[in-house]
């Protein structure tokens, strides 16, 4: 494929084309033996030819297992201790990538239901907890193994063909009047960001086909929400935003690579981390009154998860080979709710290259040697990723 990514185009195409979507509501039927939960709506989207969307609606919290089987190919999805509304109607759910839906009870209240396919996909679950307004919701992603061959061209996909170059959003973190991380050498976490990402720049810069701009060129504050309405003017593909960590033990080190989360952070220290990256916006005076709305509209977005997922691919090349220039903390890409990684239309990582910390990475992390280490290393998996897209 060209330069644009999987998850742009499914962005892209998503606002001309949508497909059927069925809200269906729950009625009478005899309870099951061992049900908790009632299954009262099954809702079906198909943004573009390649992805659908299946959402179950619950009254409660729920368990659930999901599986594939081929010969002929279907996902399995097991629904422990819940039965099924009888007002349900799943006659009229084919999409591209599926023929239709069909349930059963199982033994101990368990409700198995079949996604019937019309060729191999990629399946993605999650769950998102009722907030109130909306019931508890078990989310299905279908995505499809290949792309259309011959998908809708937009103009900026001609744009791209007509000069093939690919945009790389460099976020160092921090800044201005929030220093970051410091060390006990003194050493701020936003000097190192900058530092690294002027010199990632400049070795962008000079390969032919990329191009890297800055989301702050100095030591000033820019909001979390201004760092991706920078990248997002300047149509970036990609966004990295470079950090250097912190811990309360001296004797933790290592870099690691963060994606965004759909259902929150993958551990309990990538979400300690978030917490702390996203409380920026409160040391630049600006509120975040309005964030469980934004993370609510990033999760329903149709193009979200292939988002993830692209950005979890590049997170696991450049880590890949960051590790050949320095000790990984984590060697798999964690998944924390950054805020910084929210575009839904660009594929964007979060780098904590060491902790200022250990007295060890700390004097590395002051060496100019070790940052243009770290920045070739960043490139050079960020360059792998993409060449290994191109048409």
């Amino acid at each position: 494929m060209g330069p644009l990514s999987t998850a742009r185009r499914a962005f892209l195409r998503r606002i001309g084309r949508y497909g059927l979507s069925l809200t269906l509501f729950s009625g009478a039927a005899p309870a099951l033996a061992g049900a908790r939960a009632t299954l009262t709506g099954i809702r079906v989207s198909e943004s573009s030819a390649e992805h659908t969307r299946v959402v179950f609606d619950l009254t409660g919290d729920i368990e659930h297992r999901l599986f594939t089987l081929d010969d002929p190919h279907r996902i399995v999805i097991d629904l422990e201790h819940t039965r099924r509304s009888e007002a349900i109607d799943i006659s009229r759910t084919a999409t591209s990538l599926m023929q239709g839906i069909r349930s059963a009870s199982r033994g101990s209240g368990r409700l198995r239901v079949v996604l019937d396919m019309q060729g191999k996909v990629r399946p993605r679950s999650f769950e998102l907890k009722s907030d109130g307004k909306s019931s508890h919701r078990l989310v299905v992603d279908l995505h499809a193994t290949e792309l259309d061959p011959t998908p809708i061209k937009t103009s900026r996909e001609q744009r791209k063909q007509s000069k093939p170059e690919y945009v790389i959003a460099l976020d160092p973190g921090h800044g201005g009047r929030d220093p970051g991380a410091i060390g006990k050498k003194g050493t701020r976490e936003k000097d190192v960001a900058l530092s690294i990402a002027k010199r990632m720049q400049k070795i962008i810069n000079r390969t032919p086909g990329y191009r890297a701009i800055l989301t702050r060129p100095n030591d000033r504050f820019v909001s979390l929400r201004n760092r991706v309405k920078k990248a997002r003017e300047a149509q970036s593909d990609l966004f990295i935003s470079l950090h250097s960590n912190s811990f309360r033990s001296s004797h933790v080190r290592g870099a690691s690579v963060y994606a965004l989360s759909l259902s929150g952070a993958s551990s309990e220290a990538a979400r300690w981390i978030a917490e702390k990256e996203n409380a920026s916006d409160l040391i630049g005076g600006i509120t975040l009154d309005d964030k469980d709305d934004l993370i609510a509209s990033v999760l329903l977005d149709l193009s979200q998860t292939a988002t993830i997922q692209d950005s979890l691919e590049l997170g696991s090349d450049v880590l890949g080979h960051i590790g050949k220039v320095s000790r990984l903390n984590n060697r798999e890409v964690q998944q924390a709710g950054f805020a910084v990684l929210k575009a839904p239309d660009m594929p964007s990582i979060l780098i904590e290259t060491a902790f200022l910390s250990n007295p060890g990475e700390e004097k590395k992390l002051r060496s100019p040697k070790h940052q243009q280490k770290l920045a070739r290393a960043v490139f050079s998996g960020v360059k792998a990723h993409l060449d290994s897209r191109r048409g």
